[in-house]
């Protein structure tokens, strides 16, 4: 058996709306309270509380505050769940110290369990989730196997995501016998050993005009929203404004989000399609180890090497190699491209304007990324 998510776009009506809001606020809530109290425990020389004592905490809060008595019940739960491994992550990796949750903040989410059966889809265009009941959804595949949980998401631009985990049999892919290296480029996304180069697709590019034309009204309308906050504060009006209350900032600050949203999209369905190809086509995938921190210090080509998603990439490959029964190899890539992948002569450090070069032992010509990938094939 194994996990999988599915992604499904619902429709919820006014008042299921205002219930999702309002589980929205009860979570952030509930983390916000318990982050206090682990920081002034922490502040008064008390001892961590772990997961357990928080739902414990909880009760006490539903107590205290009778509202969150009305929020769906494991979602509350859940977030102790969360609260507490984000402080394990802090005790081991050092990673920082969480962080409280604003209402401001552009994507909201909860994440419901599964208990009985609270999660399930009822027809092929709607799902009964917790507390919300039956919601009109649309997806690209049915829901099918046990349900273990849901997470409903709000995004930036004001839709409504239910990301249901199910736990099912996923058939594994025929052999083919086949293994291929692949070098990571920002000229070509991928290169592989068999000569086949993927190109770059810039979707931040193709949109860039619509996007930057938004942009710059964006950032007028918030320069001027803020000057006449100011005024009003100067002046003490009784209710001074904020900038949720001016409609032309609302829409500039959502046009933005949505094309962000729809880059994204795009360069993820584009990765999608390219990485299942390669899982369909090699049994044996082998790819760079890449820093993508120290890459990123190269000011002059550091929006390129963001663009790529090479980290995406490889998280894809990662759990699909996993889901179809093949294999992924990380490589080291020091001087993949310096060797030649014939006779293993080193030719010593290239220049990034190099994209040829001919081997003086064996005079062998090569393109730089298509020996790269040959001998991250060998390693």
């Amino acid at each position: 058996m194994t996990l999988r998510a599915i992604k499904t776009r619902i429709y919820p009506n006014l008042a299921q709306r205002d219930k999702i809001i309002f589980n929205f606020g009860c979570c952030r809530f509930v983390w916000n309270q318990l982050l206090n109290m682990q920081t002034e425990r922490h502040n008064n020389g008390g001892s961590y509380v772990d997961e357990f004592g928080m739902n414990n905490l909880i009760t006490c809060l539903k107590q205290e505050y009778p509202f969150l008595k009305q929020a769906e019940s494991t979602s509350l739960l859940r977030i102790s769940k969360d609260l507490n491994n984000s402080f394990q992550k802090l005790f081991k990796e050092h990673v920082g110290y969480p962080k409280f949750k604003s209402r401001k903040f552009p994507k909201q989410s909860y994440q419901s369990n599964s208990n009985g059966h609270n999660i399930q889809q009822t027809d092929k265009h709607h799902v009964k989730l917790p507390k919300l009941g039956n919601i009109r959804f649309k997806s690209g595949c049915q829901i099918t196997g046990k349900i273990k949980s849901v997470t409903i998401r709000l995004s930036a631009t004001g839709k409504y995501y239910a990301i249901i985990l199910v736990d099912k049999d996923i058939s594994k892919l025929p052999a083919t016998n086949q293994s291929v290296g692949i070098d990571m480029g920002v000229a070509d996304l991928m290169i592989t050993s068999e000569g086949v180069k993927y190109p770059t697709i810039r979707f931040d590019k193709i949109l860039s005009r619509k996007k930057h034309y938004w942009e710059k009204r964006l950032a007028r309308r918030r320069l001027q929203a803020t000057k006449e906050i100011a005024w009003d504060q100067h002046n003490k009006v009784a209710e001074p404004r904020e900038l949720s209350d001016f409609k032309n900032y609302l829409k500039a600050k959502h046009m933005v989000a949505k094309y962000n949203e729809k880059i994204a999209n795009q360069r993820n369905n584009y990765l999608n399609n390219l990485t299942k190809q390669l899982v369909e086509q090699y049994d044996m995938i082998k790819i760079e180890d890449l820093k993508t921190k120290n890459l990123l210090k190269n000011h002059k080509l550091a929006r390129a090497i963001a663009n790529q998603s090479w980290r995406e990439i490889r998280r894809q490959l990662e759990y699909k190699c996993a889901w179809y029964g093949k294999q992924l190899v990380t490589v080291n890539p020091r001087k993949t491209s310096q060797i030649c992948s014939s006779c293993g002569y080193d030719d010593g450090k290239h220049t990034l304007d190099v994209r040829e070069w001919t081997c003086p032992k064996c005079g062998i010509n090569h393109d730089r990324d298509i020996n790269a990938a040959k001998n991250i094939l060998s390693a």
